[in-house]
């Protein structure tokens, strides 16, 4: 029998307005769009479905990529200097970072050569091979500084998988999560999507985005499809994000 529940809808089709607050479209600075053309091709494949405000998070990661405010904000100037002549002025992007918390992150917060998102967020991962062994510590100096973290795709990381109590115990010290919307699809493998299904469910997920790279990523976007109850529960999150950040 044919379920309303069942019926699948495109993600895309319900991201007009949204604000993607984690992307690497910055060019030159990170794993992400490599030049000033790669990134207006992935500026224009987001316009296609309605999304033309931007948050760019390139990585700061020591030993592989050192970015600081200066590095941001010159790869955002050039973008912008591109999106004038390319009569693209309609789109918005403004600079943070996705911080990696490694041995060097906590003298990055001490000198405040961090890069918040919306003044008060600062957005932050792990390695995928293994938890930062410093990562309690420095939620705490996080929230100490006034910032709250927010830690980026926690259903992408493996060593979590089967012991999903950890990310409550994460979630608990005051941290919010936010979900890849690639992980709605077996983009990064069926696990994944399992894992992030999960945490939706729970009321886990407070902020949702994109996480692009590359114009690969922007096609699959494109393909991603979710049923009725999942959209149910995906719209609180998406206008959370867009209200948080607009």
């Amino acid at each position: 029998m044919f379920s309303f529940f069942s019926k699948k809808h495109f993600l895309i089709d319900h991201l007009e307005g949204f604000i993607d607050i984690h992307n690497h479209i910055l060019p030159g600075i990170d794993d992400g769009a490599k030049t000033v053309e790669d990134s207006i091709e992935l500026i224009k494949g987001f316009n296609e479905f309605g999304v033309t405000d931007f948050i760019c998070t390139p990585h700061i990661m020591e030993n592989y990529y050192p970015n600081n405010p200066n590095t941001i904000n010159g790869s955002l100037s050039l973008l912008k200097n591109a999106l004038k002549m390319n009569n693209l002025e309609h789109v918005n992007v403004v600079a943070a970072a996705e911080h990696m918390i490694d041995s060097g992150f906590e003298k990055i917060l001490e000198d405040k050569d961090i890069m918040p998102l919306a003044k008060n967020y600062l957005l932050i991962e792990m390695s995928y091979l293994q938890a930062s062994i410093n990562f309690d510590s420095s939620v705490e100096k996080i929230k100490s500084a006034g910032l709250f973290p927010i830690f980026a795709h926690p259903e992408r990381y493996a060593y979590f998988h089967n012991k999903l109590k950890s990310l409550n115990k994460i979630k608990d010290k005051g941290v919010f999560f936010q979900l890849n919307m690639l992980s709605l699809s077996n983009y990064y493998g069926k696990d994944v999507n399992t894992v992030a299904t999960h945490l939706i469910k729970e009321n886990l997920i407070d902020f949702i985005a994109s996480d692009t790279h590359s114009i690969n990523h922007i096609n699959h976007l494109k393909t991603i499809t979710v049923n009725t109850a999942l959209l149910d529960l995906l719209f609180p999150i998406i206008t959370k994000t867009i209200y948080s950040f607009k």
